[in-house]
């Protein structure tokens, strides 16, 4: 549950409380109010007509101490000390803690140098003890501990009382932020009728191309059959004019040629050899 949620049935409680005291039976309940361990805002004690009419009485210091705790720091404690009450240890603590929401209303990132000189830090250590455990624990500020840097850099924290003079300001971001979302909006507006536009266009233009596909498809089919018919009307007419066809002769394979008449054999006499001899 947020932080902001949790503070509903808390400042109810604390204002139904308020509306029925009166004078000094107030201190106790600023007391109490200003050391609540879930309690950061104060705006809605301080407008009950009750509390408001401590002003300019004696115990109007209660009062002061409210509006401290609505829109004070520590460091502004310690310059009026002197004039206000002493704290109580959970009052210490609320007040710091109500430090380093003021401290990331305006920077994101927050030096360790700086933090330890408003909230009265001597060591980095207790530094970061205090950031981890009092607040990122209770749930007004969330972000990450840099040691390198030694910085905190903040991603969220809790909202607190606005001051007099943050109004206008306020008013103004407001007003410039919505200024920005309406032209957000004409402009989603438009691109959606665009969007629109371009989807019939789209949808026109494929409702033509089908029905072209589909009258070429009829054509093709069309001319299709007109010349399978032709091509049956040419063959019929043919087949009246085709003659049987004509058996081919199977000539007889040739003979082979008669083999060529051997030469007599001459068997060699000794007249024969006795006339080659001579011949020599």
């Amino acid at each position: 549950m947020d932080i902001e949620q949790k503070q509903e049935e808390i400042i109810d409680h604390f204002v139904k409380q308020a509306s029925s005291l009166e004078g000094s039976a107030l201190g106790s309940l600023v007391v109490e109010a200003t050391s609540h361990p879930s309690l950061f805002a104060f705006s809605e004690i301080l407008a009950v007509p009750n509390v408001l009419q401590l002003e300019g009485t004696e115990t109007s210091v209660n009062l002061d101490v409210l509006r401290l705790f609505s829109q004070g720091t520590w460091s502004d404690y310690k310059s009026d000390a002197s004039r206000l009450p002493h704290l109580v240890p959970d009052q210490v603590l609320k007040l710091k803690q109500l430090t380093v929401l003021t401290l990331a209303e305006t920077n994101k990132v927050l030096p360790y140098d700086q933090l330890m000189q408003e909230l009265d830090v001597i060591n980095v250590r207790e530094l970061e003890d205090f950031l981890i455990n009092e607040c990122m624990y209770a749930g007004i500020v969330r972000g990450k501990l840099d040691q390198l840097r030694k910085c905190f850099e903040v991603q969220f924290a809790a909202g607190r009382d606005p001051r007099p003079g943050q109004l206008g300001s306020m008013i103004h971001t407001l007003s410039n932020w919505l200024d920005t979302s309406n032209n957000l909006l004409i402009s989603i507006q438009e691109k959606m009728k665009w969007a629109d536009t371009m989807t019939e266009l789209a949808k026109e233009h494929k409702k033509e191309v089908e029905d072209r596909v589909e009258e070429v498809k009829k054509s093709s089919s069309h001319k299709n059959h007109v010349y399978l018919s032709s091509q049956q009307d040419t063959c019929v007419k043919l087949s009246h004019f085709a003659r049987p066809p004509r058996r081919l002769r199977v000539e007889e394979a040739p003979r082979k040629p008669p083999p060529p008449p051997r030469c007599p054999t001459i068997v060699p006499t000794r007249l024969h050899m006795l006339c080659h001899s001579l011949g020599r």
